[in-house]
């Protein structure tokens, strides 16, 4: 399990396991977390983190639309 440097808002830092991460700060219990990938600090409130999610409310990027075609038609024969 991963483990990660926490600040609460009353400014005591800790360790906790990523689990314990995603609950705290879905608490607002946290003031930051170090986040070793981009060797920072990152200030809840201001940095972005990673979410459960949204509603997104955009057109579906993920769609492949198939343009709708007709047959091949050879005229020049």
């Amino acid at each position: 399990m991963r483990h990660l440097w926490v600040r609460y808002v009353n400014g005591v830092s800790d360790v906790v396991d990523q689990k314990l991460l995603d609950k705290l700060i879905a608490r607002d219990e946290l003031k930051e977390f170090y986040r070793p990938s981009e060797s920072r600090w990152v200030t809840l409130g201001v940095d972005q983190i990673r979410g459960a999610g949204g509603r997104y409310v955009g057109p579906d990027r993920r769609f492949i639309r198939v343009p709708e075609t007709q047959p091949w038609v050879d005229t020049a024969a």
